[in-house]
This record gives structure tokens, sequence and C-alpha cells, in this order.
């Protein structure tokens, strides 16, 4: 007996509609969906990895808890949660064991790893001048920079060929910089197209950041030369692809919140009023039910986040003419870029040598909260200025309990002691050292 369908599509060959002869039922109702690519070695398929890059890019920065986990270890955000892995990250004494590392460790990874798959099949199907090549080398070299501001020295970085792992030797951090810094000059190689100028600005930037990690001042302002105040190079969200989980663990969740003069060194982040990061107290407490609450009033549920932009490369360059002296320079820059806010007054000269590095990084915290820039910057203030561990990072005793640790990083997830090539001892160690 014949099926529904089936005496339906006979009686639609009968009544001579324009069906092909040879055609069978089954061609008849198949359906094509656009969003399904069937043939990955094509230029659909390698325009489809570079999509998945950027959503892997989003789903590692503020589309996942990165940005703000990151924060929770510096003077940014302190825990209003009950879960041991934010409690110890926020006292500064992480176990490789805390399982929030995995997640944040393998996310920036993947866009890393998904960008070398979508470089090498643009180049195969897609070869055409567009800008996609140069912006899957820029979206790994942020990366790359992202692993060596957080992570501490014994950074492996695995790849794969084929179906078989290739399993990363530890690494130092200034190893991550050195390796942003090459993906960002390859970026600037492949800018053809209408997403060009922003793949070179995205790419200047990154290179800019990582060569200020590494001390290399004057080649950092070189590095961000031309970038337009005006530049941004947003990580967006949606319902679909994911929402904003800095509004998502802060307003919505109440998991973190927002410090003030954390440890008796961080920056008044709430009582300062401060236009670039507006906060408020709509409830009384957190999710623990006994910190008091402070949420971001900046990002809402679908808002996206500039990851690097050309404010950004005005502090950059702020920061070089410091360091070389250029007091006028230096002034110059950072009110140029508070001039793009009609809210923010021009800054005057503090008038000493420790003052005016207080005040660069207090500029570059408000501007780029919670985008992952505050704990490289925080280590870069032991690392190129000398300042004691305790005169950075929060210290002394923590609200919750008992007193703060000393770390100044992230350890490499347990999970990375499958790498045969770990530093793995008796102590489940997966660092070679966590100095900053």
């Amino acid at each position: 007996m014949l099926s529904t369908l089936s005496r339906s599509v006979r009686r639609v060959v009968s009544l001579g509609l324009t069906v092909g002869v040879a055609a069978s039922c089954d061609s008849i109702v198949e359906v094509t969906d656009p969003d399904i690519i069937l043939d990955a070695n094509s230029a659909a398929g390698a325009i489809a990895l570079r999509n998945g890059a950027l959503l892997r890019l989003a789903q590692a920065t503020s589309g996942g808890e990165f940005f703000v986990f990151s924060g929770l270890l510096t003077d940014e955000w302190i825990s209003g949660d009950t879960f041991e892995q934010r409690n110890s990250t926020d006292q500064r004494n992480i176990a490789v064991t805390n399982s929030f590392l995995d997640d944040d460790f393998r996310a920036l990874n993947r866009v890393r790893n998904l960008s070398d798959d979508a470089i090498a099949a643009l180049r195969t199907f897609s070869p055409n001048p567009s800008g996609n090549i140069g912006m899957m080398f820029a979206i790994k070299a942020f990366v790359e920079n992202q692993i060596g501001e957080t992570y501490c020295n014994g950074i492996p970085f695995s790849d794969y060929d084929g179906a078989n792992v290739v399993f990363g030797a530890p690494l130092p951090y200034d190893s991550a910089f050195a390796r942003a810094i090459a993906s960002a000059d390859s970026a600037q190689l492949y800018v053809a197209g209408s997403d060009g100028a922003r793949v070179t600005n995205l790419a200047k930037v990154v290179k800019g950041r990582a060569l200020l990690n590494r001390g290399q001042f004057a080649a950092a302002a070189q590095a961000v030369a031309g970038v337009p105040t005006t530049f941004k190079w947003d990580v967006t969200h949606s319902e679909n692809a994911g929402i904003n989980q800095i509004w998502s663990l802060n307003n919505s969740a109440s998991r973190y919140v927002v410090a003030e003069l954390e440890g008796g060194v961080g920056l008044n982040f709430v009582t300062a009023a401060d236009p670039r990061l507006p906060t408020s107290k709509p409830k009384p407490k957190a999710f623990d039910s006994s910190t008091d609450f402070v949420q971001q009033d900046t990002y809402a549920r679908l808002s996206s986040v500039s990851i690097a932009s050309g404010i950004e490369a005005l502090l950059i360059t702020a920061e070089a003419a410091l360091r070389a002296n250029d007091v006028t320079t230096w002034l110059a820059k950072l009110n140029e870029a508070r001039a793009t806010n009609a809210s923010l007054a021009p800054l005057a000269d503090p008038g000493d040598a420790a003052a005016r590095v207080n005040l660069t990084f207090r500029e570059r915290a408000f501007w780029m909260f919670s985008t992952g820039h505050r704990l490289g910057d925080l280590r870069r203030l032991i690392r190129q200025y000398g300042r004691a561990q305790n005169t950075v990072f929060p210290t002394g005793t923590h609200f919750k309990g008992p007193t703060y640790g000393t770390d100044v990083n992230f350890p490499i997830s347990f999970d990375e002691l499958n790498n045969p090539n770990a530093p793995g001892n008796q102590q489940q160690s997966t660092c070679t050292d966590r100095v900053a």
C-alpha cells in the first residue's frame, strides 16, 4: 500500500506538471538547507571555517567567562559566589585542579587551531583577495598574546596533524608574545578587500600590545601608528550565538561584583563615578547572600565588546612616550583619548614619575575594564616598572578570609598533565615557574 506522500507524488506526475520524467520520489521532497556545508573542501567550506573561528573568538572572550575570570585575579572583580573555584581565584590562590581553568585555556587554543585550519582552507579554496586570511592571522595573534599575558611560564602550544595531537613543549610566556608579533605581521600581508583596513588596524593594535608586553616601547608605538582613534574591533553577541557573559555573570547571576579598592591597593572602580564605567546597586547582596552587590552598567545582554581599539593605540603611544621621558606627548595622547568622551575632563601632569605611571595604568584600567587587559598590566607593573607584588595585586586579609595568596598569573590547566612534555612533578605543577 502506497504511503500518502507517494500517492500525492504520483498524482502530480499523472497530471503532467513540470516534474522531470526521471525524477524519483526522493528528489521531489529533498530540501536544501543553506546552513549546511556538504563539502568542507570548497570555498564555502573555507568561509565556514573562518566564521567558526570568529565564533570561537567570541566564545573565548566576552562570550565565555575568560574576561571576568582573569579580572577576578586582579582588582576589577570580587567573587560574590559560593563556588570555591571563583573564591580561590579572587584570593589569588589558584590550584591547578581548578576546573574553571580548563574551559578558558581550551577556548583560547581552539581559536588558534581553528584559525590555522581556516588559513589553510582559504589559501586553497578561496585565494582571491578578501582580507579573510589576514583576519585569521590577526585573531590568532590576539589569542597568542592573551595567553602570554594570562598564564605562567611553561605554556604548551599544541597542534594536531590529521587525527594526531602534536604536543607542544612548555614555553615561557615571552614566546607567546613573539608568536603574536609574527602572526600580526603575517596578518598585514593579507589585507586586500573591504575588510583590509579593519584587519590592518586589528593586527597593528595586537602587535603593539605584544611589543609593550616585551618592553619594546618605541617599537610598540611605531606598530600602532596610523590606527584611527575611532577604530574598534568588536566581539558581537546574540541570542543564537551567545550572550554577553560580563552582563550574565554580573548583572544577571550576581556571581561577580565590581571591585572597590580591593586588597588595599585596587582602584576605586565604584566611587570614582567614571563615565567609562557606570555602576549601580540594584540589589543589596550578591549570589552568596553576604557580599554587597555592585553591577557594571556598560554592557547589556547582547552588547558587543571591543577587544582592540584606536583608544588602546593612543594608550600604547602614550606609555611609549612616557618611557622616553616625553611628558608632553604622553599627556597629549592621554587627553586625546579622553576628548572622545565629552564627560571626561582633560588630565593635568601629576608632576612626578611614579604618579605618571599610576595615572597611565589607571587610564588603561577604566578605558579597557574587563576586556582581558588588566592582568597583563598588573604583571607589567612588576616586570617592567619594578613594583612590589603587594603594591600591585590585592593583598592582606581577604573579605571572605583568610588572606590573599601570591598568584600573579594562571597555572596551565591540570588536563595538560596528559601532555608528555608538561613540567609536571609530584606537586602536579603545570608551570615551570609562576613569576610575573
